[in-house]
């Protein structure tokens, strides 16, 4: 039985119920509302380092990525008002990534509450559950020896079933009371297993399918998951798709890779997905992204049969009514499936062979001069380790790492991919960073957009300030400028041709930029040649580094240009207008 410790701060045992549950890094930006804490983290700093970042919006991001990366709720501090304001996008995009996520926010001191004290803010009411909100639950401290009870319960809640963002919320007078509470033991979420009756029906439907199609993707895979989930592929020699941000779940260089199942999906994909007869889902929630727009897969029944494999009880019908629910967690789940006795004859053997070759198919690129972001992409993979783990924002930059790179999988080099399914522009500087100061011998490589580059910039200076880049491990940024919104840039062109408002942007010099943040910096790169070499300086610099390359902005994406949607626009303009003046006899 643990011993009672001596009365110490709140804030003290609260660091030190966070080490009690393996935590060694948060991050966060500090507050008045929470020195009790900082005191704690200063008296266990041995133990535990406190990440100051320079934005609390880049500090949630890098808890978030934290979360993705070890499959711990990620850890993030801020203070009342504008700071729990500003970390708000990390707990929003944890929700949708269902990423395990713990915010904790100081708050004023208990007796000036529901006064609009300064920075006051109800957070139950404004970052409270609901089937479309933003943390999975929000809890108040107000008694100092029921303190690691919260943080107990905020673990086990943030990790079980579908894993989510938990927001605690701490008074400062609560934390600089003493207390003797002892801090509670390393809490594992429980596990739901699937039942064998489950397991039977699955194999019945599998048999009885002729064009079959595994969708692999979500929370909560681990290595071992992974690797029976390939087991499961290989037996039943079944097609796999990514879902949308998920594509490391599944090896990319697997002859059973069908690709990834999201924006800028290969259309020959999509049409593979529309004509399959059983579609089995193991781990996505199925979301807007991965359903193409709820077009691939129409709700609430789809015309193929599906099967639902989920680790939240809550998700399973929510939006799709399927054939066959499974409520279970990928730890158990993908085990479980690696061991159902296939056929002795499978007949869409074929049916998985084309599907392949359609992905490597689509692996080659339409070349574009004078700087061409397939092979810019190309090169990063022949000059960074195989177990680098990339990083992106939210933008049309995306779908070229998207399309191009091979993430070779859970499986063999961990969590090689960190982007949010939610679409956060910014998330993708903070989750490089964080990513190095987590994982410091490996390589990692950001790929961000202009626009969303600046969201999240400052926190250049916190991955110096830390240390980040600076070891055996690289950290790399590659800005892509376009002067443009890219994405609502191809919106507009699509919807109003030449009738551009708002997506034009005015971009520093990038690369001064990073060096006035001490970063190493390339000049501008405007050609493909160019990239690989500056590429293979940055990785030698012994500091982080950007790469700027300057895009055209009517290279917009990864299959087309503005020039060409433009043109199709027009053209359905034209036919609409011809069809609204025509005569019906």
């Amino acid at each position: 039985m643990t011993p009672t410790p001596t009365a110490r701060p709140a804030g003290h045992a609260l660091v030190e119920a966070l080490i009690a549950q393996g935590a060694a890094t948060v991050f966060g930006v500090p507050g008045e509302s929470f020195l009790a804490a900082l005191d704690g983290f200063y008296e266990h700093r041995q133990r535990i380092r406190f990440v100051a970042c320079r934005h609390e919006g880049g500090a949630s991001y890098m808890a978030e990525a934290q979360g993705k990366l070890t499959g711990r709720p990620g850890l993030c501090f801020v203070t009342r008002g504008p700071g729990a304001s500003n970390a708000a996008i990390g707990v929003h995009t944890a929700f949708q990534d269902s990423t395990p996520m713990i915010l904790f926010i100081g708050q004023v001191a208990s007796s000036q509450r529901d006064r609009e004290a300064f920075q006051e803010v109800d957070y139950r009411q404004m970052l409270g559950p609901g089937t479309l909100g933003f943390a999975k639950w929000v809890g108040e401290v107000h008694d100092a020896d029921r303190l690691p009870e919260y943080v107990g319960r905020a673990f086990h809640v943030a990790m079980q079933g579908r894993p989510g963002p938990v927001v605690l919320v701490l008074p400062e007078d609560m934390l600089a009371t003493p207390t003797s509470a002892a801090v509670l033991d390393r809490i594992e979420p429980a596990l739901a297993a699937p039942a064998p009756e489950a397991l039977a029906c699955l194999r019945e439907l599998l048999v009885a399918a002729e064009r079959p199609f595994v969708i692999a993707g979500g929370s909560g895979w681990t290595a071992t998951a992974c690797e029976a989930l390939e087991r499961f592929a290989e037996r039943w020699q079944l097609p796999v798709g990514c879902a949308f941000r998920f594509q490391d779940v599944f090896d990319n260089r697997h002859p059973n890779y069908a690709g990834d199942v999201g924006i800028g999906i290969n259309p020959k994909l999509a049409a593979r997905i529309s004509e399959a007869d059983l579609i089995v889902a193991i781990g996505p929630r199925l979301g807007e992204m991965t359903t193409g727009g709820y077009e691939l897969l129409v709700p609430p029944k789809p015309r193929q049969r599906l099967v639902h494999v989920h680790a939240g009880a809550e998700e399973l019908g929510r939006v799709y009514a399927a054939d066959l629910a499974i409520n279970s967690s990928m730890a158990c789940a993908a085990p479980a499936l690696a061991t159902l006795e296939a056929p002795a004859t499978i007949r869409w053997s074929a049916w998985t062979a084309a599907a392949h070759a359609d992905y490597e198919a689509n692996l080659v690129p339409t070349p574009v001069a004078p700087l061409d972001m397939a092979e810019v992409v190309r090169a990063i993979d022949r000059c960074v380790p195989v177990d680098t783990i990339f990083t992106n924002g939210a933008g049309n930059f995306a779908g070229w790492l998207s399309r191009f790179h091979r993430f070779v999988g859970l499986r063999h080099a961990g969590r090689t991919h960190l982007a949010p399914t939610s679409g956060a522009m910014g998330y993708g500087v903070p989750a490089a960073v964080a990513a190095a100061l987590l994982e410091p011998e490996r390589t990692v490589v950001n790929l961000a957009g202009d626009g969303d580059f600046l969201m999240t910039g400052q926190e250049l200076a916190t991955a110096v300030a830390h240390g980040a880049g600076q070891g055996a491990g690289k950290l790399v940024s590659i800005v892509v400028d376009n002067g443009s919104y890219g994405t609502i840039r191809m919106h507009q062109e699509r919807e109003y041709p030449g009738r551009v408002s708002g997506s034009d942007l005015g971009n520093p010099d990038f690369a001064a930029l990073a060096r006035a943040y001490g970063w190493w910096a390339s000049v501008r790169v405007d050609t493909t040649a160019a990239f690989e070499p500056a590429l293979r300086a940055a990785l030698a610099a012994g500091r982080p580094a950007l790469i700027h390359l300057k895009l055209d902005a009517d290279v917009i994406t990864s299959r087309t240009t503005l020039a060409a949607i433009r043109r199709k626009a027009e053209a359905r303009l034209a036919d609409d207008r011809a069809s609204s003046t025509s005569v019906t006899p």
